[in-house]
């Protein structure tokens, strides 16, 4: 087993590393990893379902989908984040509770009561401490998580928080749970670096062949290729959002204003406008203008910035409007 440690906090370079180690290293894989201010949606998920579009704007919080499914996380650079891929004979490699087991080793070597806990959960005393996801490849699995050691918690609930009234979709929905860190649940201080070298010592003393790897030039250039050409874009972190229906109201200077979208990957299929606004022009050339592009705020704003706002609502301007479509 090759173990690896790299020093990226690019979530997208992370992510895309995560896909690297599976599809394109033959030996199977140990890595620690961290990421900078990130929400990690699952494949199968919506992602502006997920965020609070404002707050993730507003805190420059990088949203990233990765290849596994399951429901989203915040990684800030008080988490630690696992990887393991294997080989098997079959595709039915998925046992979380095996690929955490070195894991809970370790947090109860330090005098965390760490238990694995439901289908997926590492937990202390009730409240969630990581979340496991894997991806099958082939004959091999990916398998990873996100250790909470120092996160801000305040920033976990508020970049997932959302209004459940915005979306109505048949995505799978994360489902909030109590969340606490690690490094509250400790007999002693430990840092996140101390945890992170005895994390890595554990695996290299406990699983045959394990040694140290680092990734070569040629790794890196790989998985920054990858990074950019996937896991940066638009059109893989939003653009493969399931069907969705998307509905809100806000009150603006000119009067209520309520939109109503129909999105399909990830693009405009249909818009209505409702509201008790006046308009000297009508609004369907912004009905029309909206459909065909994708919900994504760049794109939108450039399209409304070229039409003749001020006759189509008055007293409502383009970052009005923008604010009713998030």
């Amino acid at each position: 087993m090759l173990c690896i440690y790299h020093e990226s906090t690019d979530p997208y370079f992370n992510v895309a590393t995560d896909e690297y180690i599976l599809k394109h290293i033959e030996e199977d894989c140990f890595m620690l990893w961290r990421n900078d201010k990130a929400i990690i949606v699952g494949q199968y998920q919506n992602t502006l379902a997920e965020i609070n579009y404002d707050y993730v704007k507003e805190q420059n919080i990088a949203v990233v989908r990765r290849i596994s499914g399951g429901g989203a996380v915040y990684h800030d650079l008080g988490n630690i984040n696992f990887s393991f891929t294997e080989q098997g004979k079959n595709a039915n490699l998925s046992d979380f509770e095996k690929f955490t087991r070195p894991i809970v080793q370790v947090l109860q070597s330090l005098g965390a009561d760490a238990r694995f806990e439901g289908k997926n959960d590492l937990m202390i005393d009730g409240k969630k401490i990581a979340g496991n996801a894997a991806h099958i490849h082939k004959n091999k699995i990916l398998h990873h998580g996100c250790l909470l050691f120092a996160s801000k918690i305040r920033d976990v609930s508020e970049a997932l928080r959302i209004n459940p009234v915005k979306y109505t979709d048949r995505a799978i929905k994360s489902v909030p749970k109590r969340v606490t860190n690690i490094s509250d649940h400790l007999k002693s201080h430990v840092s996140l670096e101390e945890l992170t070298q005895t994390l890595m010592d554990h695996v290299l003393a406990t699983y045959p062949n394990a040694r140290p790897y680092a990734f070569t030039e040629e790794d890196k250039k790989k998985i920054q290729k990858l990074r950019d050409e996937k896991y940066a874009t638009h059109e893989w972190n939003f653009g493969k959002s399931p069907e969705y229906n998307y509905k809100k109201a806000v009150r603006t200077g000119g009067g209520l204003l309520e939109i109503n979208l129909d999105v399909k990957n990830g693009r405009i299929e249909r818009a209505k406008i409702f509201g008790d606004f006046f308009s000297e022009i009508g609004i369907k050339e912004v009905e029309d203008a909206l459909t065909n592009i994708q919900h994504e705020e760049g794109a939108l704003r450039n399209t409304l910035s070229r039409l003749p706002m001020e006759k189509h609502f008055r007293n409502i301007g383009v970052d009005e409007l923008i604010s009713a479509l998030f």
